[in-house]
């Protein structure tokens, strides 16, 4: 990250109004491609594939130039479309390609599971070169320096630049210089790696619009055009964010149904069936006796923990943890401690001191403890160590003495805490059902007192859910702010939960029947799903393709030298880039990568610790073994360019690992094993 030139702004005389020039750039933008009158998108992709005289095993690989004729050719992307077009199969299929790869070979499949004979490894976090820290404080040194002798300048010879940070005609500025700071010398500078616009669905390729500034990133220039790129940057772990098949189909015939709202609260006619649908099909799914469901994942976190504790009560929260749960920590009132990310010593050294000493002041013992943490951490791609915690609710659940009250009753405290998981990232994502890290570790869900997950993530929806018992559930339906305050989830969103839901409840109908038991049937009867669907075979395929590529990139990236974080089977791999220069320069080579553009997440300060700027990879099941090579052998060419391999152990060459994948981690667990009772399982579209 450089300072470069002065990026005061220029004078009204002189050019343009800026907020005018983008008004203008906007208007340029072309109408995103339109896929319509299809009635059966899905099933005429299907017999197309099956059609074909040659059937592909996997997905070839990526053709960016619409010129180009392939399999994977893009569709028309030009911005005269007809809406009442009938598209050919040929163009349906590419469509379908684009959003989620072709990939037969069952060798590519595996299952993320926690072997039970192996403690749980902890993280490994390793430590670049003190040069590579030194040149990174360097550059922030110099970036701030630099940027306040500006400021300074500025101030003097250009206020015009600066009048909405100073006081004027008796107000205040609502922001100050020293809070704009940051974003307008160091963000400010690559702003063009955030906020990218896109123009389709956010599968397995993405259409980006391009763009280009001339005043150092205050205002963007759209050109007009798109660029059809690897999408590794959006949350959609399972694929299920298509234009087409069962779940798009659902969501079409609910808002035919029920429009595009309730206008209305949860406690105050906003209800509708659909809600009460998805929410019995997430109890069910999770494992607990009741679930409610929120319209925004963020909110879920934020109104749910102040109506769990308040003031008298103390919430332990891992210092990684989301942004949500810190602000509903703090809309709570309780007490509040953290402990070292993920490291269970920190966490049972914290319990034993607030468990003995009691509240602050009077020491009096706590009302409630609340431990939270995260199912998958989304900026380290960390896993929870959920056996230890477990243990460690048990191993409390007996009274605990004060270390020097020997047995006098009037020192002993009750030592019991309660334990909020955040799946978030987990559900959908781990486990060989797809049911988060209880899932993975074959632990209880009822050992877990709050599970809370969004849609976002896995399903291709949006919203959140808590799950727990059902006196639990119907306290918060009172009490948590998103019940009587926040509108209600769009009918056609808590549609589309279900028949994801829906499509792997199966997993879960013979194994744990529960007190609020959802039969297969709870559906509404004019949701029609299509076979692959309703019986689960294509939920399956999905988690086993996500837990192969998630593997295979994370083995991959540390065969080839990188400092990665984060657990094997996450999503989520972060490669971490240190410098704040390099992480602009990764994100624009990337997005320029010839022959296929791979769109990517870079993320630095205040989201991560100053030094550990990262680019962060989200796989998902539309992605190929073929996509994942393409993103390994441009990590290999920006790693050997930037300097970026700086991690330990064995290293091999990009060839090596494509050819000899199978040799990367441990043994690749059978699926038939897993799955005796089911039918050898298909890819999506193949059979």
């Amino acid at each position: 990250m450089t300072t470069g030139r002065s990026s005061r702004s220029p004078s009204p005389s002189s050019s343009p109004d800026p907020l005018q020039a983008k008004r203008s750039s906007v208007a340029q933008l072309p109408p995103p491609p339109i896929i319509t009158s299809y009635p059966s998108l899905g099933h005429d992709a299907n017999v197309y594939a099956r059609n074909r005289s040659i059937t592909p095993t996997s997905t070839p690989s990526l053709s960016v130039s619409p010129s180009t004729s392939s399999d994977d050719t893009i569709l028309d992307e030009s911005d005269d479309h007809d809406l009442h077009t009938t598209f050919t199969s040929e163009q349906i299929s590419s469509a379908i390609h684009n959003e989620f790869g072709y990939c037969s070979n069952q060798n590519y499949r595996c299952v993320s599971q926690h072997n039970p004979e192996k403690p749980v490894a902890e993280d490994e976090i390793e430590e670049p070169p003190y040069y590579i820290l030194f040149t990174t404080y360097l550059s922030y040194l110099l970036v701030i320096v630099f940027g306040h002798l500006r400021d300074l300048i500025d101030k003097r010879f250009a206020k015009s630049s600066f009048t909405h940070l100073m006081p004027y005609d008796g107000y205040a500025p609502l922001n100050s210089d020293f809070d704009s700071f940051y974003t307008r010398r160091l963000k400010q500078r690559i702003d063009d790696c955030f906020s990218q616009p896109i123009a389709s669905v956010a599968g397995r390729t993405i259409l980006v619009y391009d763009r280009y500034s001339k005043d150092f990133n205050r205002t963007q220039i759209y050109t007009g055009t798109t660029t059809r790129a690897l999408n590794v940057a959006s949350y959609n772990y399972l694929g299920f964010a298509q234009s087409h098949g069962g779940c798009a189909d659902a969501v079409e015939e609910s808002i035919r149904r029920y429009g595009v709202s309730t206008c209305g609260t949860r406690l105050e006619g906003g209800t509708c069936d659909l809600h009460g649908i998805a929410e019995a099909l997430v109890a069910r799914f999770v494992g607990t006796e009741d679930a409610l469901i929120s319209s925004m994942g963020f909110a879920t976190n934020s109104t749910v923990i102040p109506a769990l504790v308040s003031k008298g009560c103390l919430i332990i929260s891992d210092e990684h943890n989301h942004a949500s749960i810190r602000t509903g920590a703090r809309q709570s009132g309780a007490h509040v401690r953290m402990f070292k990310h993920n490291d269970m010593r920190s966490l049972e050294g914290l319990l034993r001191e607030v468990i003995s000493q009691g509240q602050p002041k009077t020491h009096r013992s706590w009302r409630k403890i609340l431990v939270i943490v995260e199912g998958l951490y989304s900026m380290e791609g960390t896993m929870v160590n959920l056996p230890k915690i477990i243990e460690l609710k048990r191993k409390y659940k007996v009274r605990f003495l004060h270390p020097l009250g020997y047995l006098a009753p009037s020192l002993k405290w009750g030592a019991k805490f309660y334990l909020f998981v955040d799946e978030a990232h987990s559900i959908g994502a781990l486990g060989p059902h797809g049911r988060g890290v209880t899932d993975y570790f074959n632990i209880s869900p009822s050992s877990v007192d709050v599970l809370m997950g969004t849609f976002t993530k896995s399903f291709g929806a949006a919203g959140g859910y808590i799950a727990g018992s059902k006196p639990l559930i119907d306290s918060l339906r009172m009490r948590g702010y998103c019940g009587p305050y926040a509108e209600a989830g769009a009918p056609s969103n808590a549609i589309s939960k279900s028949p994801t839901n829906g499509v792997l409840m199966p997993s879960v109908a013979v194994e744990r029947p529960l007190p609020s038991k959802v039969p297969s049937s709870a559906l509404p009867a004019w949701l029609s799903l299509p076979p692959f669907l309703s019986d689960g075979s294509e939920a399956y395929e999905r988690i086993r393709r996500l837990a192969f590529n998630s593997r295979y990139l994370h083995a991959g990236l540390k065969k080839l030298g990188f400092i990665i974080y984060g657990h094997p089977f996450s999503p989520i791999v972060p490669l971490l880039i240190f410098n704040p220069g390099k992480m602009p320069m990764f994100a624009r080579m990337m997005r320029k990568m010839k022959p296929t553009p791979i769109a990517v997440v870079v993320v630095a300060y205040p989201a991560t610790p100053l030094v550990t700027s990262r680019v962060r990879f989200c796989l998902s099941a539309s992605h190929t073994k073929e996509d994942v090579d393409v993103v390994l052998r441009a990590c290999d060419e920006l790693g050997d360019l930037m300097d970026l391999k700086h991690g330990r152990g064995e290293r091999w060459p990009i060839e090596e690992i494509n050819e000899h994948w199978n040799e990367l981690g441990e043994r690749k667990i059978r699926v038939d094993v897993l799955y005796p009772s089911q039918k050898p399982p298909f890819t999506f579209l193949h059979k």
